[in-house]
């Protein structure tokens, strides 16, 4: 039963979790610690809610949505943003794997992005051909090599205890490190993943009746999202210590290029082929996922079908645009995360309200501490958001 939270989990470590991770270690050291600890402990709830509403009703959150915006412009408008949401996903994922690309093959980036996005679309067929299970286990796969290539360089230049233990008290150190702290939080809960994630358990299990079998199933839901969460949450920490560890103060580490060129210098070549293979490895897998969200979002909004060639032609556009105009692509990267920060409210609220309505969940309704909880997390969220907004407005 387990594999839907492996898949949607690699979304919590996508080259957007790389550049924006490794920005905030390289500028603020361990400051924003506690942003990623923070950032994933509501993930897990989050998670779990989406793929339990798939597998109570049959329906992807999408799906669930478009039953129930029924004039046709507030769905439009609805589909509008969640689209623009998987647009600023392609945008990491592919730059991401344009920017590995180079650093493995030197290829020009506008070639890497391509290549990126041809790839992602193959591993799609395969999940729309061959099911769930084969897709599952090609991302799993991924996921081992992201794990071995982002954590090798921690054991040869490991952080500082105390520092980082200091790092897990909340603050921040002006606008720039909140900036970095919504991009940590657009990197780690993103929409795109919450949308996914009950689609995922809807292909793998459908609607599964009330009763033993339902309780069997979201038992193992939870261990899966745990297991998924653990993984991706330690990577994401782990990203963070090797950047404040070794990066911290050396110029240039603001970026994926030169923070690959300044691990390779402080800890060996090979840690820093390793660090670009996982860059790729991350690049490839989470570029399907967020496909496969997108293709999701517009037939569940919009009932509509397009072809898979025409749809990741779409949401490959803005990404392999940036390439083409020489704009940086960590910092394309890091204000995709942003963007997809501020899409988070309008996936999380329609999801704690679906969960907490028991004419749709039935026996699966979430409890009121649960439903209270995830009141907490989506408030935090949007909180931060507006805090970014003034701080940037008035240019704190």
């Amino acid at each position: 039963m387990l594999g839907p939270a492996m898949v949607a989990g690699v979304a919590y470590l996508d080259p957007g979790n790389v550049a924006a991770n490794m920005t905030a270690g390289a500028l603020f050291g361990y400051l924003l610690i506690w942003v990623v600890v923070t950032a994933n402990v509501m993930a897990w709830l989050i998670q779990y809610l989406s793929a339990k509403l798939g597998i109570a009703t049959g329906l992807s959150l999408p799906e669930a949505l478009g039953q129930r915006i029924r004039r046709r412009p507030a769905r439009l408008g609805y589909w509008g943003q969640a689209e623009l949401v998987a647009m600023a996903t392609d945008v990491a994922e592919v730059i991401g794997g344009a920017v590995a690309l180079y650093l493995l093959f030197d290829l020009p980036l506008l070639v890497g992005g391509v290549i990126t996005g041809v790839v992602s679309m193959l591993l799609l067929v395969v999940q729309s051909r061959k099911g769930a299970k084969p897709f599952e286990r090609i991302i799993t796969g991924l996921i081992a090599i992201i794990v071995v290539g982002f954590c090798a360089g921690l054991i040869i230049g490991p952080p500082d205890p105390a520092a980082a233990a200091a790092g897990l008290l909340p603050m921040f150190d002006g606008t720039e490190s909140v900036l970095l702290a919504a991009s940590i939080m657009g990197a780690t809960v993103m929409p795109h993943a919450i949308y996914a994630h009950s689609a995922l358990t809807r292909d793998r299990f459908g609607q599964v009746a009330a009763g033993a079998e339902r309780s069997l199933v979201l038992k193992a839901t939870r261990i899966d999202v745990t297991i998924a969460l653990a993984i991706a949450g330690t990577v994401n920490v782990v990203m963070l210590l090797l950047a404040a560890a070794n990066l911290a103060g050396v110029e240039g580490t603001d970026t994926l290029e030169g923070a690959h060129a300044a691990l390779g210098a402080a800890l060996g070549p090979a840690v820093a082929f390793l660090f670009a293979i996982a860059l790729l490895a991350s690049g490839l897998a989470s570029t399907s996922v967020g496909a496969y969200a997108g293709a999701e979002i517009m037939k569940g909004l919009l009932r509509v079908n397009i072809p898979l060639l025409l749809r990741r032609a779409i949401t490959i556009a803005p990404a392999l645009v940036i390439l083409a105009l020489g704009v940086d692509p960590t910092f394309a990267l890091v204000l995709s995360q942003v963007v997809l920060s501020f899409g988070i409210p309008f996936a999380l609220i329609p999801l704690v309200r679906l969960t907490a309505d028991r004419r749709l969940m039935g026996e699966s309704v979430n409890r009121r501490g649960t439903t209270a909880l995830a009141i907490l997390c989506a408030g935090l969220l949007v909180a931060l958001n507006v805090t970014l907004l003034v701080l940037l407005a008035f240019g704190l």
